[in-house]
């Protein structure tokens, strides 16, 4: 696990964030040209090691119901990749970006497909909709409780 100081070190080299201290030695670091309300990137990085990293509709982590994951465990690369991945998704209204579409798989081969359009997230079997959502994660759930896993872009059912 890294230390304090090194995740510190990590997260200041993204000149874009912004440190702002907070209750009981925590720090928070803020993306200020967030093209959204929400502007914390990591909340609450503390002596302990303990922190978390806003990625609310970013689509491959399954964050807490406030958007986040714990870090906590995280290596330099997992980090680095889930700050990245955190200040792109503040950085980039809808049309900017685009689309997701992902394939998922069960256990008998059949395929749904999983498109992010105009706002929501649309699971299609075939070219019928099975299923809408309003953000990614409701989606990613249904499809798991569901007997589903994401085929990755190597091919690779996660």
């Amino acid at each position: 696990m890294l230390t304090f100081e090194e995740k510190q070190a990590i997260i200041e080299s993204y000149p874009e964030l912004t440190k702002k201290d907070v209750s009981m030695k925590r720090v928070n670091y803020h993306y200020l040209d967030s093209k959204f309300d929400k502007t914390v990137v990591v909340q609450h990085l503390h002596p302990n090691g303990n922190a978390f990293v806003y990625v609310a509709d970013v689509p491959g982590y399954e964050p807490d119901g406030r958007g986040l994951v714990n870090v906590r465990e995280a290596s330099e690369a997992e980090l680095r990749q889930t700050i990245e991945d955190a200040i792109k998704g503040l950085s980039e209204s809808g049309a900017d970006r685009e689309p997701v579409e992902e394939v998922w798989l069960d256990g008998s081969n059949s395929k749904l497909e999983l498109k992010e359009e105009l706002d929501a997230w649309n699971v299609y079997h075939g070219l019928n909709l099975e299923d809408s959502f309003g953000d990614y994660q409701e989606a990613v759930d249904y499809l798991k409780e569901e007997g589903f896993r994401k085929v990755g872009d190597d091919g690779v059912i996660g």
